[in-house]
């Protein structure tokens, strides 16, 4: 039987007739769990008698089955020195405004370049509460969403922070540019939200998935788009752009949720304010980024042409 090594190959032959690749393949290499198997086939790297294939094939006896495990990727975050954006910083917080195109931690695709690998070299010593690839991370923003976030630099911090979100005592807004007018101009989407059934890399409104709330104000009217200040009462993943998508207002430049734009490269949704009770002195504070500048500037272009 074939062992799995950090970086390791593996010659099998199949010795059943009809059992799936995936199947066998687990079988032979225990050390492998089916879903891992999975994710190698799709990947390339197991091969039937020389050639890719699919994890449901059926193996006939005799077949070569030649497996390719690469070596391990870290999940822990390495400092990289990156500029921040710096709003606050003391003893336990961190508040910096997150340029769009930055994700915010290390993920598949993304293991460099992200807000965790900037923050590590700024901080040196951060909460590990949220994981070796997310040290200090509390809440998070998409990757094309622009504005504020706040890091937790102790687990006392983390854990106060944390709590706060849970009981909904922290205060977000965000600035949104959306495809016509909603009406009223002033309101609330309350509508459970869950993973698209039909594409697992969406979210939408699902009926008996979790709740989510979202109130909104119009503060600005273009030809065709309105300015909004969105509040997130709940803080589900893509929650402001699924909300704003179900009421026929998806925002500007949406490409998942809605349609691209010539006006921006990306979605128009910034993260402007945040209000919260600190986790050591009990303060309320609150603290603002200012928009990001392809956003200004699409603004300045909308109110020159209206």
């Amino acid at each position: 039987m074939a062992e799995a090594t950090p970086a390791a190959t593996a010659d099998l032959v199949a010795d059943t007739a009809g059992e799936r690749l995936d199947v066998f393949v687990a079988r032979m290499i225990p050390e492998l769990t089916r879903s891992r198997v999975q994710r190698l086939i799709a990947s390339g790297h197991i091969a039937v008698d020389g050639q890719p294939s699919k994890r449901a094939l059926r193996l006939e006896p005799g077949q070569r089955v030649a497996v390719d495990i690469p070596p391990p990727v870290s999940d822990r975050a390495e400092a990289e020195e990156i500029p921040l954006a710096v709003i606050f910083e003391d003893a336990d917080l961190l508040v910096v405004n997150k340029p769009p195109g930055m994700t915010v931690h290390p993920s598949p695709g993304h293991r460099t370049a992200t807000l965790v690998n900037a923050i590590l070299a700024h901080c040196h010593d951060l909460s590990g509460i949220g994981g070796v690839s997310r040290p200090g991370i509390v809440h998070r923003l998409d990757r094309d969403t622009s504005g504020i976030i706040v890091v937790a630099k102790n687990d006392a911090a983390h854990n106060a922070l944390a709590r706060q979100l849970k009981e909904r005592s922290v205060e977000k807004t965000y600035i949104a540019l959306v495809e016509g007018t909603p009406r009223p101009p002033e309101g609330a989407i309350e509508a459970p939200i869950a993973r698209d059934p039909r594409n697992r890399q969406r979210m939408a409104v699902i009926e008996g998935g979790r709740d989510a709330a979202t109130a909104y104000r119009v503060i600005e009217r273009f030809r065709g788009m309105s300015l909004l200040e969105a509040r997130p009462k709940t803080g589900r993943t893509h929650q402001i752009r699924v909300h704003l998508a179900a009421i026929g207002h998806p925002i500007v430049g949406d490409r998942v949720y809605g349609k691209p734009s010539p006006l921006v490269d990306r979605q128009f949704l910034h993260a402007s304010r945040i209000a919260f009770t600190h986790p050591h002195s009990g303060e309320r504070l609150e603290f603002e980024a200012l928009l990001a500048e392809d956003l200004a500037r699409a603004l300045e272009r909308l109110r020159r042409n209206d």
